[in-house]
């Protein structure tokens, strides 16, 4: 079987996903290509030795720069902040190497146009990590739409709410600071929602928005991984938004309202999308991720009601490589699903999806809302070049 030689950027929390999702998929999917974990980059080096280690990375960097120009890497995952992704990438296409990076696509959405410019330039594959496509459940939301069985969607009601901040005494990390992150709640998790959005109903024309910072001064960081950190000595002040909420119009005349707060006391991961239309409605929410309600008004009177329907049978998405029906399936799965369709675009030479042009999509998106708060009014959503 010929080979796509991996190097990660990034160790900590999407690294351990992304190692993992290397790891797992040529064991369970019939992979056109066999993904050789080659290296993992990161800046401490301690730290990335203990993951190369764990992980089974054949080598690791300290420097990414040396990463994209090794001549035995065919492709790098951009598993860093959202500070790094244009440099990295444009340097990656540069160096001829497909690229599968996390979300949120760049910093900027002229970032992001530099970006989709290189790798289109370059001709190499490109896969954006919005690893909710790749629920089952979701993928299985897409098909009854399309099929027509909730008929004409009015209303798309989407919510992401966590809580890991809502104690003042949670240190500053990375997340937090406009320099690093760019954007708190709102490019963090309304990224995710936009993109399900789009995926499920199509492109937005306006929004208009809020945001608020609930607590504005930190204790300073001492050490962070992922959503846990312990403090340091003083204090910082926070730079970005603890909450985001928007309103928005779609192309369709759909009507969406979208809410991103990590202040939603008792909710850890409730990533949450209503979808309703003329024949019927259907509901996910990831903490429930292998399943997905349905209404239909097509029903006989007597006997209609949400239905629950448990998404693990094998003609649905993904799942025929899983276990038997009724076997659930994880988050880490998600992961998975996005490497296997890396490996099938890159042995095929398609275009990944979502790409660089649907990850540039949710960043204009993004930062219309951004331009809404500062104006106080409705404003247009660009459209693209």
């Amino acid at each position: 079987m010929e080979e796509a030689r991996i190097g990660l950027v990034g160790y900590k929390f999407m690294g351990k996903a992304h190692s993992n999702a290397y790891l797992t998929a040529p064991k369970f999917f019939d992979c056109p290509l066999k993904p050789v974990m080659k290296a993992i980059c990161g800046r401490e080096e301690a730290g990335v030795k203990a993951a190369a280690d764990n992980f089974g990375w054949e080598s690791y960097e300290t420097d990414w720069k040396k990463l994209v120009e090794r001549d035995d890497v065919d492709a790098i995952d951009i598993s860093a902040p959202s500070i790094v992704h244009r440099d990295i990438a444009v340097a990656a296409a540069e160096n001829g190497k497909h690229i599968f990076c996390e979300k949120p696509l760049a910093f900027t959405a002229a970032e992001g146009e530099e970006m989709l410019a290189a790798v289109e330039k370059a001709g190499v594959r490109h896969m954006m990590g919005f690893n909710y496509r790749r629920v089952p459940a979701l993928g299985l939301a897409k098909r009854l739409i399309e099929e027509g069985r909730i008929g004409r969607v009015f209303h798309v009601r989407c919510t992401y709410l966590q809580d890991w901040l809502v104690d003042p005494g949670f240190p500053m990390n990375w997340r937090l600071r406009k320099a690093v992150a760019g954007s708190g709640a709102h490019g963090d998790l309304n990224a995710h929602l936009i993109d399900t959005a789009h995926f499920l109903v199509g492109p937005m024309t306006q929004v208009v928005g809020m945001s608020e910072t609930f607590i504005k001064e930190r204790p300073a960081e001492g050490s962070s991984d992922g959503l846990t950190a312990t403090a340091g000595e003083g204090t910082e002040k926070v730079e970005l938004d603890d909450a985001t909420l928007f309103l928005t119009r779609f192309e369709s005349g759909a009507l969406g309202s979208f809410e991103a707060t990590r202040f939603a006391t008792g909710r850890k991961n409730h990533n949450r999308i209503e979808i309703n239309g003329s024949d019927g409605s259907l509901v996910f929410c990831f903490e429930r991720m292998n399943e997905l309600e349905y209404f239909s008004r097509n029903d006989d009177d007597h006997a209609r009601g949400f239905r629950t329907i448990l998404a693990t049978e094998s003609n649905h998405p993904y799942m025929s490589a899983w276990w038997p029906p009724g076997h659930i399936i994880g988050y880490e799965h998600t992961f998975v699903h996005e490497v296997y369709d890396l490996l099938c675009c890159i042995a095929k030479e398609k275009d990944c999806s979502p790409n660089f042009r649907d990850g540039l999509a949710v960043q204009y998106v993004l930062e219309a809302v951004d331009r809404s708060i500062d104006e106080g009014k409705w404003v247009d959503v660009p459209k693209g070049k």
